[in-house]
């Protein structure tokens, strides 16, 4: 039976070179037979191996005030397009550094397995950047949301949801395996100037939650459009900041050198 991963591309944040280089990772780093499944409103430039769905219907209007990535989920839903049996998700912010067999192997078929939240990890929370789940075993949790849309404000972040309101509750990964590129391979902002960031040893999914992204990452700028300064230019452009009264503590972090083994691994 082919190993199922999915991955969703909403909006214009992420295009298709990101679809194209997530089938190219995981096809570099599986044991066959497998397939790539992408939710998509746009299917232009995706490579013909992806094999593209349309969007699920999230089928409630999440409030404005709410933070995080609320239509992932939709992938909870009591069906899913014809998909059925265990499915591995992958955020397209991802970069796959070495097997990712093991996800499918680890625990039981029906447990929703998540990485532990790395900001809070005491709370025993979830990340759900990756997460495996049985496809349409939990469709409780949609018609929940479409019930009372208000959830989203009250646990503000989509993984704080699942966490929440899983019956039976999420296990962890290996906490060496999901590994947050801003935290552990970038290190603290005074090291940034010196050192190049590190793949962590046994990692096998780096995630890029916010700024920067792998590409940016790759050449040594924060966020796309950003420029690429020396460790004096980004001081005086902080220090810039703060005499004209900006916001200047952020931005104080935001550099990185460039990192050639994220260019090694994101490839088509």
């Amino acid at each position: 039976m082919d190993k199922q991963i999915l991955c969703i591309k909403w909006g214009s944040m992420y295009g298709p070179e990101y679809v194209n280089c997530l089938y190219g990772m995981i096809a570099r780093n599986i044991t066959p037979p497998f397939k790539l499944y992408c939710f998509t409103d746009d299917t232009g430039g995706i490579r013909s191996e992806v094999e593209c769905l349309p969007l699920p219907e999230l089928g409630c209007e999440i409030p404005e005030q709410a933070p995080g990535k609320w239509p992932k989920q939709a992938l909870w839903g009591h069906e899913l397009f014809g998909l059925e049996g265990v499915a591995l998700f992958i955020d397209l912010d991802s970069v796959i550094v070495s097997s990712i067999d093991d996800y499918f192997s680890f625990g039981q078929p029906d447990d929703v397995i998540t990485a532990r939240n790395w900001v809070k990890p005491w709370l025993r929370m979830s990340q759900t950047s990756v997460f495996r789940f049985t496809i349409g075993q939990h469709g409780y949790m949609l018609d929940n949301l479409r019930q009372n849309p208000q959830l989203a404000l009250h646990y503000r972040y989509e993984q704080n949801y699942v966490s929440s309101c899983i019956k039976g509750g999420v296990k962890f990964w290996p906490g060496s395996w999901t590994r947050h590129f801003g935290l552990h391979c970038m290190g603290p902002w005074p090291l940034r100037y010196v050192r190049t960031p590190v793949l962590p040893k046994k990692a096998k999914i780096i995630t890029f939650p916010g700024n920067p992204k792998a590409p940016d990452a790759i050449v040594g700028r924060w966020c796309k459009g950003a420029q690429m300064l020396s460790p004096a230019e980004h001081l005086r452009w902080v220090m810039q900041k703060r005499i004209q009264g900006e916001p200047w503590q952020k931005p104080l972090r935001q550099y990185l050198k460039p990192t050639a083994w994220v260019a090694e691994y994101w490839q088509p």
